[in-house]
């Protein structure tokens, strides 16, 4: 399957320092080591999903794909830092977090639970990189965050059509999915963002995960609007067989964007 854009499709040459947000910057650094090292899923996956040649293959391509965003950010952040070294922070990063590459059940206790999980995934990051499309003003960042969002947005779709299928065979409950899907949201505060903030911003200082996670939440959470997590939750409700439209989900998202809000001011005085 080819790839839909490569980093020849994206126009270098329009690069705008002046506009470069030192702050996004640092967290832009992060996710692009979280992408680059999509190897390391797709070995998870096939390994969860080892008698399933047809997920397997849409999974290699889903890796191959996350890949090329960590190369197009690690690209765009030289640019804006020439000092940062993408391979230096990978190999320390990939040192520093591992997954369970020798597990061959899902950590979420079914495949069905697996991909609720990776649905989720795709709704944050299309969200996110949505958010940053929006709010930087530095040109080159705003197209590649926008094809990264697109890209996030049919990996959504894939994992929900494989979901849709495994529902077939042995449903998982939409409350059972809501907890899986609760689960994993809370799990964006865990080592992997953690490791990779830090190992991305030069490993400064004693890696202290609480910090760290704190520090990269803190500057990733100023690019979204409300518009991003309410489309963000109204896919992952979708996900739990939940109406992404209904008085939950419009509750839910208000709740966490006051959440957001209250975090904002938290996270600052950790990250401090």
């Amino acid at each position: 399957m080819a790839a839909h854009w490569t980093l020849d499709d994206i126009p270098w040459d329009r690069f705008d320092p002046a506009r470069v947000d030192p702050e996004l910057l640092r967290a832009v650094k992060a996710a692009a080591l979280v992408e680059h090292n999509a190897g390391d899923y797709v070995a998870y996956l096939c390994n969860v999903f080892s008698d399933d040649p047809d997920f397997c293959a849409a999974a290699r391509h889903w890796g191959e794909e996350e890949e090329q965003h960590g190369r197009a950010l690690a690209r765009w952040a030289q640019l804006a830092d020439p000092a940062f070294d993408p391979a230096l922070a990978l190999q320390r990063f990939t040192e520093g977090f591992r997954l369970p590459l020798d597990a061959t059940t899902s950590v979420r206790g079914s495949r069905n639970g697996e991909l609720v999980a990776r649905c989720v995934v795709e709704c944050g990051t299309s969200s996110f990189y949505s958010a940053i499309r929006d709010a930087t003003s530095e040109p080159v960042l705003k197209l590649i965050a926008g094809k990264i969002a697109a890209d996030e947005f049919r990996h959504y779709k894939l994992f929900y059509e494989h979901l849709q299928r495994y529902q077939q065979r042995a449903p998982l409950g939409r409350w059972r999915r809501l907890a899986i899907a609760l689960g994993r949201m809370q799990e964006a505060s865990d080592d992997e963002l953690a490791m990779a903030y830090w190992c991305g911003n030069g490993c400064v200082g004693t890696y202290d995960r609480t910090r760290q996670s704190a520090a990269y939440e803190l500057r990733a959470s100023r690019v979204y609007r409300f518009g991003h997590i309410q489309r963000g939750l109204a896919m992952a409700f979708k996900a739990c067989d939940l109406d992404p439209q209904g008085r939950l989900s419009r509750w839910f998202a208000a709740f966490v964007w006051r959440l957001l809000q209250w975090r904002q001011r938290r996270l600052a005085a950790i990250a401090a």
